[in-house]
């Protein structure tokens, strides 16, 4: 029965419904743009480029395995990947040649090379013998066959404009030698860079004896049959290798050819989820808001309906009724619009290299269902809780209660207004103790949301507040402020649904910008602090820099520093590689216990404070290629943020890395001139020769990368959440004006109410907004610098923000007033206040 009247309903009030409208269709995109990245890293591939020819691919298993033991007594294991390619036996691919099932096999070793010109990362030398895995052909010139000879795939001999015949200084870990090109293939490689060398000499260049990077197979018949061959041949008990080496076929040798697609899924599926969940929370809150403002504005039909003997559960069925057809069209249309917004992040992720090109986004219906689902879902939910109240009242009071509309708020929400600020101090409080990105940024943001559903609880109490405080300056002005003191007095719950998205978006916005720069100067105040040399040399610095340098007269100490990514059991952990000789000229980490100077060979490391580790404690690692080691811990530091978790002698993590380059030279060389370097490095030509100030400056921080880019659309929607909720209020009271132009005010003085209550919603939710994201920033802030940092708020920043609200917030109310009030109504036109 209600049903008819609710499409009757939607038909007749097509933009009280806009409001609504919108908001679902932003939370179904944003929702379904979040699922697209979760369903990327659950079900992405990755196309193999250099094995594409290759039936099947042996590598070294890229995962490190833990057991688990449940409190119910269930195991469980468990796997995370390494960063970087983990190498097996040569000797390997002679017992897989031999067996019956296979034709043939190749093997491939890789290791970094860098040509002017060419990628500066993802670029590598390869041995000639592996060109077949991907059927490379030569398009000109020959194969390589002397040391100095290379064949360049053709995307890379056309970015470095090198042809055969020409001649290019190129870098790699021993040093910059000159080469020759004497091949260009037919085709290249789209996310890499592929340099061949003759395969001894490619051998010799990877560093890695008796070692290969990836086998692959070419079968005689069957090439399921050759693959069960060999996995039986790698299970037996003679294999060589512990963990047993992976076969790989189809895709998966995609995983096999570009490990950091393994970590990228990871990344894909933690973002997805953090972020889907966070988005869907928010569109909670601003879907409930805008339904609530939609039934505020309704309840003199509500009344009318309950008048005629409607039963309130009728109303609700009517407006639930609404509520899904509105769901619906939203939902389905937001959702879809959602699939290319999720490619879309996709392709800024790929640009800010947080993930790599080679993993494709992948567009599937299973966001697209569960968007509409959630999505349909809140906004039913959201309009039956917002009709509860106003279905409840007696039918003889429906009448005067839609008059009244005094600002009540029940018991129930009430108490769940405290239960969220009891959770949301909680959080707080919490963040206080937490030291790491990855547990503290999803506190900080929920304790953010936690803060702004409070105040969407207990927004009539609070806006009524405000208008108690605000409304003695308002009443100064004798007309324009008068009005609206009165008015924001009466509707309460209108000004509560006006506050609370904009204060979402301005704390949203607050915390977004100043947890980054917060934690980014506080690590760069530790490197500043720590780096004590005179000189940093950078970046991708060969091992022969190193020495050319300490020769210089007058040069102290050279330290060779290398970034990487280790594991303890399944945890990262970001370690510093360091030559340990003279450290303490170079780097002072903040050593709180034992010391640097015991730092002095592979099997010691020096410890971040608050991970657990003590003075003697025995460390077991994973290293990047998968290698095993165990580490002694003689030093604990206090400058996490700056010089990362462990770090571990230089001559541990260099022979295990993909890139041994050195990140940097720290050069403690009193009284020695720049010149004097740039002399020494003229063999090593792009080497950058910085002060140790300047060197500070250069950060790339890819958490912040994510936050700006993912959460900056949350604060995205809760602008259009603002825009929205403005419209819909002022849209609806034509009446309200026109009556005010009947008794004699002007059109300018209706725009100057209405521009005193914008005024004041700006006003409280910026209080409040700041209010909550400074709260939650100084615990976030002292939890990640241990106490010894603060939150850093630029100036600039800050007013752009706040200012940009404001904005906002002034042209949502402009326009729709300009409309509400109608240039041409005919009712006159007056001066001033009068």
């Amino acid at each position: 029965m209600m049903l008819p009247i609710a499409i009757a309903t939607l038909r007749h009030r097509k933009g009280g419904f806009v409001g609504a409208l919108v908001a679902l269709f932003c939370a179904a995109a944003l929702v379904t743009g979040c699922g697209t990245l979760l369903v990327t890293g659950i079900l992405g591939t990755v196309k193999p480029e250099r094995f594409a020819a290759a039936p099947i691919v042996v590598s070294g298993d890229q995962n490190v395995h833990a057991t688990e033991v449940k409190g119910n007594g269930k195991v469980k294991n468990k796997a995370k990947p390494v960063s970087d390619h983990v190498w097996v036996s040569a000797g390997l691919a002679d017992r897989i040649k031999a067996l019956p099932s296979v034709k043939a096999v190749a093997t491939e070793v890789l290791f970094a090379a860098y040509l002017p010109g060419g990628p500066t990362t993802d670029s590598f030398g390869h041995g000639w013998e592996s060109a077949s895995l991907s059927s490379l052909t030569l398009a000109s010139g020959r194969a390589p066959s002397a040391p100095d000879e290379v064949v360049l795939d053709a995307s890379t001999a056309a970015a470095t404009h090198l042809r055969v015949g020409s001649t290019a200084p190129l870098r790699t870990a021993g040093g910059t030698m000159p080469v020759r090109v004497v091949g260009v293939t037919s085709q290249g490689f789209a996310s890499q860079a592929a340099i061949y060398f003759d395969t001894a000499e490619a051998r010799t260049l990877a560093g890695h004896d008796g070692l290969v990077d990836a086998i692959g197979v070419f079968p005689a018949g069957d090439p399921d049959v050759t693959a069960n061959d060999v996995r039986s041949l790698l299970s037996s008990a003679d294999a060589g290798t512990v963990p047993a080496p992976v076969v790989h076929t189809g895709d998966s040798r995609g995983a096999a050819e570009f490990p950091d697609s393994a970590n990228a899924s990871v990344r894909l599926i933690s973002m997805g989820a953090v972020l889907g969940g966070t988005s869907l929370i928010v569109a909670v809150l601003v879907v409930v808001g805008t339904f609530a403002l939609s039934i505020q504005q309704r309840q003199r039909e509500i009344a009318v309906l309950r008048a005629v003997a409607a039963t309130g559960k009728q109303v609700r069925k009517m407006i639930g009724g609404e509520a899904l057809a509105v769901g619906s069209a939203a939902g389905v249309a937001g959702a879809f619009a959602g699939l290319p917004l999720g490619a879309w992040l996709h392709g800024e992720f790929v640009a800010l290299d947080i993930i790599p090109a080679n993993v494709p986004v992948v567009l599937s219906v299973f966001p697209v269902f569960a968007s509409v689902l959630a999505t349909v879902g809140a906004g039913w939910a959201a309009a039956r809780i917002s009709a509860r109240r106003a279905t409840r009242i007696r039918p003889v009071e429906a009448l005067g209660e839609a008059e009244l509309k005094p600002p009540r708020v029940s018991v129930v929400r009430a108490l769940f207004g405290v239960l969220a600020i009891a959770g949301a101090t909680v959080l707080t409080a919490l963040l206080t103790v937490l030291h790491s990105d990855g547990a503290a940024t999803p506190v900080c943001f929920n304790a953010v949301l936690l803060w702004c559903i409070a105040l969407a609880l207990l927004g009539p109490w609070v806006a009524r507040s405000a208008v108690a405080v605000l409304g003695v300056p308002l009443r100064l002005s004798r007309v324009g402020g008068y009005l609206a003191a009165n008015n924001l007095r009466a509707a309460a719950p209108r000004l509560a649904s006006v506050i609370t998205p904009l204060t979402l978006m301005l704390a949203m916005a607050c915390t977004i910008l100043f947890s980054q720069s917060s934690v980014a100067d506080a690590a760069t105040a530790q490197r500043a602090a720590g780096n004590v040399a005179d000189y940093v040399v950078g970046s991708k610095v060969p091992a022969g820099a190193a020495a050319e340098v300490a020769a210089v007269p007058g040069v102290r100490t050279v330290t060779q520093v290398l970034h990487a990514t280790v594991r303890t059991g399944l945890n990262d952990r970001n370690v510093l590689g360091v030559t340990p000789t003279g450290l303490g000229d170079t780097l002072d980490l903040g050593i709180t216990a034992g010391s640097i100077g015991s730092l002095t060979g592979p099997d010691t490391a020096a410890a971040a404070l608050g991970q657990g580790y003590r003075i003697g404690s025995q460390v077991s690692m994973t290293l990047p290629d998968g290698t095993p080691a165990r580490v002694t811990i003689v030093a604990l530091y206090a400058r996490q943020l700056g010089f990362g978790d462990l770090v571990l002698a230089h001559a541990l993590l260099a022979p295990h890395v993909d890139v041994p380059l050195d990140d940097e030279l720290l050069v403690k060389a009193p009284g020695v001139g720049r010149a004097a370097l740039v002399a020494a490095l003229k063999g090593e030509p792009g080497l950058g020769i910085r002060d140790r100030v300047q060197a500070q400056a250069s950060s790339n921080d890819a958490g912040a990368k994510i936050g700006y880019v993912t959460l900056g659309l949350i604060v995205a929607f809760t602008a259009i959440a603002v825009v929205n909720t403005l419209a819909m209020s002022i849209s609806d009271r034509r009446r309200e004006f026109a009556a005010l132009r009947l008794t004699g005010a002007t059109r300018r003085q209706v725009h100057r109410m209405l521009g005193w209550e914008t005024a004041t919603a700006v006003a409280v939710a910026t209080a409040l907004g700041l209010a909550v994201a400074t709260a939650v920033l100084t615990t976030y802030a002292s939890g990640m610098t241990r106490g010894t940092g603060g939150v850093s708020m630029p100036p600039g920043t800050l007013a752009a923000v706040v200012g940009a609200g404001a904005v906002l917030a002034a042209l949502a109310t402009w326009l729709p007033a300009r409309a509400a009030l109608g240039a041409g109504s005919g009712l006159g036109s007056g001066s001033g206040e009068g």
